[in-house]
């Protein structure tokens, strides 16, 4: 028998098993607590709490570990592609060529959307934020696809729709900034893989060619792999809570997006934008707004720096600044808001005050700078979070529903309300 903690109440003894993962974390399994005790755990925001056991991804704040499948997240950035990494994270090991081949061959067959979907951008008004039509159109493939959306599906009809949704995704983001800008959609090509593909979709017009550019394809290929996955975030918890009532692919991953889309989540790296806009709109006085951060009475946070996971240096960080700086110097961008960003990050990584509180840029101040870059705008940037997290939620969403133990989620509370009273009538009410 494993180890066992016990717990005393009411002057009973319990013994709660100890769960121990490969990587030596440790947990109390307290799923039969409620059952012996009538005790429940609070916790809220579930920062102690283990909703699942994963095989997928592995991230260790206090070293700035993170590791796909076992793989360090350095390796995998400077080698694989984004599809590889794609099928990594869904099936567990790295594709053989012909796995390779018959995987991406899938994304070029499938990457059209039903032309009667066109009709939902067109009812949409030009204000609307592309995350929420990103969450509309995906959850609407159910309706367009419901082959692929089955009570019980097999590995096959899984594997299906993965590819499916990793294929489409890429459409529906550029045809929802296409149509944010009053711009004709432009359609897939066969003859491109996956990222210049979406980058053509995005910046082709009928009247302007749009000239790819390896070290744009090389930056962003970089930051889709390290938004791929995060182990038990906001948006992957959704997710799996989502699809834990057997809900279809599309539907779970439709509220994926709608949890990324908040500024605490996928919204972080546009909030470094709107902060670098602030600063360049007051003076560009880069040390007043340093000098705001450091005192605490101004209230004031610099975003982008430091993390809630790594209490060590961002290890995504440290390769997307590398991606950043060659980006940069290839376009010879002259941008006063990414001098701003340089400003700022020199001085983080210099100064006393953000060294001894580890508040290094995190990987959300570089992506916002290659976003900005590249020409994405801002409001963008959480879509194309979305599109570099659909791996990870594919796997989530795949691992747990492949697991026969996996039981509908359902958290419980402390109820802190009014205990029983009486209805008062209308009348009597003053």
């Amino acid at each position: 028998m494993g180890d066992i903690a016990k717990l005393i109440l009411d002057g009973k003894t319990y013994e709660l098993p100890i769960i121990v993962g490969t990587e030596k974390e440790k947990a109390f399994d307290i799923s039969k607590l409620r059952a012996q005790t009538g005790y429940i755990t609070l916790d809220p925001g579930y920062g102690n709490t283990g909703a699942c056991t994963s095989n997928i991804t592995f991230v260790d704040g206090e070293r700035g570990i993170l590791r796909y499948r076992g793989i360090p997240i350095e390796q995998i950035a400077d080698q694989c592609t984004f599809v590889e990494t794609a099928y990594l994270l869904i099936y567990g090991e790295l594709p053989n060529q012909k796995q390779l081949d018959d995987f991406s061959n899938a994304f070029t067959r499938h990457s059209t959307i039903h032309e009667d979907m066109k009709n939902f951008f067109d009812a949409y008004p030009s204000t609307a934020h592309p995350m929420g039509i990103l969450s509309a159109m995906i959850c609407s493939l159910a309706a367009y696809y419901p082959e692929l959306v089955k009570p019980e599906p097999t590995p096959k009809d899984i594997d299906t729709v993965a590819v499916q949704l990793l294929s489409k995704v890429r459409t529906i983001c550029s045809f929802s900034y296409k149509k944010s800008i009053g711009e004709p959609f432009v359609y897939p090509r066969p003859d491109l893989k996956y990222i210049p593909n979406f980058l053509n979709m995005m910046f082709s017009s009928p009247t302007r060619d749009y000239k790819i550019d390896s070290e744009v394809v090389s930056a962003l290929r970089t930051l889709l792999i390290l938004h791929a996955d995060h182990e038990q975030n906001c948006s992957t918890s959704t997710v799996r809570l989502v699809g834990s009532s057997l809900a279809n692919l599309f539907a779970s991953i439709s509220a994926g997006i709608c949890a990324l889309w908040g500024p605490l989540h996928g919204g972080a790296n546009q909030e470094v934008i709107e902060m670098l806009q602030q600063i360049y709109a007051d003076g560009s006085n880069v040390k007043k707004y340093v000098d705001m951060a450091k005192d605490p009475e101004k209230n004031f946070r610099l975003m982008g720096f430091g993390h809630r996971v790594y209490k060590n240096f961002d290890p995504r960080a440290k390769i997307i600044k590398r991606r950043a700086d060659a980006l940069l110097k290839k376009l010879g961008i002259r941008d006063p808001l990414l001098d701003i960003a340089m400003k700022l990050e020199e001085v983080a990584l210099k100064d006393d005050y953000f060294i001894e509180r580890k508040l290094y840029p995190n990987v959300d101040f570089y992506s916002g700078i290659i976003y900005r870059a590249i020409g994405i705008p801002i409001d963008m940037f959480p879509v194309m979070f979305a599109i570099g997290r659909m791996p990870g939620w594919i796997a989530h969403w795949k691992e747990m529903i492949e697991n026969p133990t996996t039981k509908i989620g359902r958290p419980r509370q402390i109820y802190a309300g009014h205990t029983e009273r009486k209805y008062v009538p209308l009348e009597q009410r003053g």
